[in-house]
């Protein structure tokens, strides 16, 4: 019998981009149909009991109508959606963290689920290093100013002024695929690269030093987060840790926005104790309209875009894809999350 498989795609990991990377490694025999799913023009949410999913549960009810295989980045696979479609067997998701699908329901309905490690790696690596060097040399606060006719020469004064990255302390909190990269980039530009994972072995990191985070705090002059957000790590960085990071330090989150106190940056900030933060990531996502972020002076931010390149888009596909031969050729599953 001839394996139907849907590509549940969107306007970034593209259904043409799945399709395409399926048919690279099954050939022309599954029969593949085809979902677009509207984010990033709408932005995903919440979708019954799962979170950062795009699309709703009725479209996925009838798109894996006799649907073996479904790979996806953000669809939502949930208790409704799973009870309602007994021939689903694998739900491929193309990112790090599948937070769009109900694991426990998932394997208690006997369905695979998969996700994507690394897949966006060296993109948010980049993303991470080009955010540090922008708050440090306040790149998009001279920008906006210049083509507002105001010319910032007063920013060369000494106290005004940012760091270099040769010789500077850099802490990494962190050192997953993201981490490891960022600690790579930051080594080759001269900084001295410390590092706090409690759940990687020492011995498997290169860095100038492993530390614990007290230590890392009072000695960084740029502290970068690369932590998982689970319970362990939820509010991780609070107002007593962001109080004992060194004075004139850097923050930069391109990881999630439930391991920091954003209040408690903007106090800092306000304050005077921190020089500048950066921000890829937040609580709520798109910022309420009341956010003190916008307003605080020396904070650079970016709508989560730190995965974002067309890299990402076809590593996604490939990824998944891999996994859909896998299954459908009796293979073990390479990153099975359930």
């Amino acid at each position: 019998m001839t394996a139907r498989i849907l590509a549940a795609g969107d306007q970034f990991v593209r259904p043409e981009l799945l399709v395409g990377a399926l048919r690279r490694e099954l050939g022309e025999g599954p029969e593949i149909t085809t979902l677009e799913l509207p984010w990033p023009v709408r932005p995903f949410g919440r979708v019954a009991e799962v979170d950062e999913a795009s699309g709703d549960e009725e479209e996925m009810i009838a798109a894996l109508r006799g649907v073996r295989v479904c790979v996806t980045q953000l669809a939502p696979l949930t208790e409704r959606v799973l009870a309602a479609c007994p021939d689903l067997e694998l739900f491929a998701v193309g990112r790090g963290g599948p937070v769009n699908a109900n694991l426990a329901a998932a394997a208690a309905h006997g369905v695979a689920v998969t996700a994507a490690p690394g897949r966006n790696a060296s993109a948010t690596a980049e993303h991470t290093v080009a955010m540090l060097l922008a708050a440090a040399r306040r790149v998009p606060h001279t920008d906006r100013e210049l083509r507002q006719g105001v010319w910032r020469g007063d920013y060369y004064r000494y106290d005004e002024v940012g760091i270099e990255l040769d010789g500077a302390c850099a802490g990494l909190v962190g050192y997953g695929a993201v981490g490891r990269r960022v600690a790579r980039i930051l080594r080759g530009f001269g900084a001295r690269v410390v590092v706090h994972d409690p759940f990687v072995p020492a011995e498997s990191i290169e860095a100038d030093e492993v530390v614990e985070l007290a230590e890392l705090l009072g000695r960084a002059d740029v502290v970068s987060l690369h932590a998982r957000l689970t319970p362990e790590t939820a509010g991780l960085l609070g107002a007593a840790e962001i109080a004992a990071m060194r004075p004139g330090a850097i923050l930069v989150n391109c990881a999630r926005g439930g391991l920091l106190d954003y209040d408690a940056v903007c106090d800092a900030l306000d304050a005077g104790h921190l020089f500048a933060a950066a921000f890829d990531v937040f609580p709520e996502e798109p910022l309420p309209a009341d956010s003190r972020l916008p307003r605080t002076p020396g904070v650079v931010l970016t709508p989560h875009l730190a995965g974002a390149s067309k890299q990402t888009a076809h590593a996604a596909a490939r990824i998944v894809a891999a996994e859909a031969g896998r299954h459908l050729r009796g293979e073990p599953l390479a990153h099975r999350v359930n």
